[in-house]
C-alpha cells in the first residue's frame, strides 16, 4: 500500500503545484494548467492500467504453463473409467480372435496390446505415475 500512498502523495503535490501556479499566473492560464494536470493524471492512469494488464497477462501465462504440465480438464475420472470399460469390452472379441487365430501366443499378444494401450493412457492422464519414489532411510547407500 505504500506505493499507492506514494503515488497519491505525488499526485497531491502536482495538484498543489498547479494551484500555486494558478495563483501566480492568474486565471487566464487556467485552461493550460488544468490541461497539463489532466495529462499527468492520464499518464498515471495509463501506467497503472499497463501494470495491471502486464500482471494479468503474466498470471495467465503462468496458469497456462501449469495447466500444460498437469492433467487436462478433459482427463476426468469419467474419461479414465470409460476408457477402462471400453478396453475391457473390446478385450472379449479381441481375445477370441487372437486365441482362435494363433492359440495361446495370439492370446498373449492380444492382451499385451490391451495392457499396453491402457498403460499408455494412464501415463498420459496421470503425470508422474511411473516416476520412481525414493525412500530415505537416513543413511547413504553408496
Amino acid at each position: 500500500m505504500s506505493g499507492l500512498d506514494e503515488r497519491g502523495s505525488d499526485l497531491r503535490k502536482e495538484l498543489d503545484a498547479t494551484l500555486q501556479a494558478r495563483k501566480e499566473l492568474g486565471e487566464e492560464y487556467d485552461a493550460a494548467l488544468v490541461e497539463s494536470f489532466l495529462e499527468k493524471v492520464d499518464r498515471r492512469i495509463d501506467d497503472a492500467v499497463e501494470r495491471r494488464v502486464r500482471r494479468q497477462l503474466a498470471e495467465q501465462r503462468t496458469q497456462r504453463a501449469r495447466d500444460a504440465r498437469g492433467p487436462r480438464a478433459s482427463d476426468s475420472f469419467g474419461e479414465r473409467f470409460g476408457f477402462g470399460i471400453v478396453s475391457l469390452v473390446l478385450a472379449v472379441p479381441l481375445s477370441a480372435i487372437g486365441g482362435h487365430v494363433a492359440d495361446l501366443p495370439g492370446l498373449i499378444v492380444t492382451w499385451a496390446g490391451i495392457v499396453g494401450v491402457n498403460v499408455a493412457h494412464a501415463a498420459r492422464t496421470t503425470p508422474g505415475l511411473f516416476a520412481g519414489r525414493r525412500h530415505r532411510t537416513g543413511r547413504d547407500d553408496a
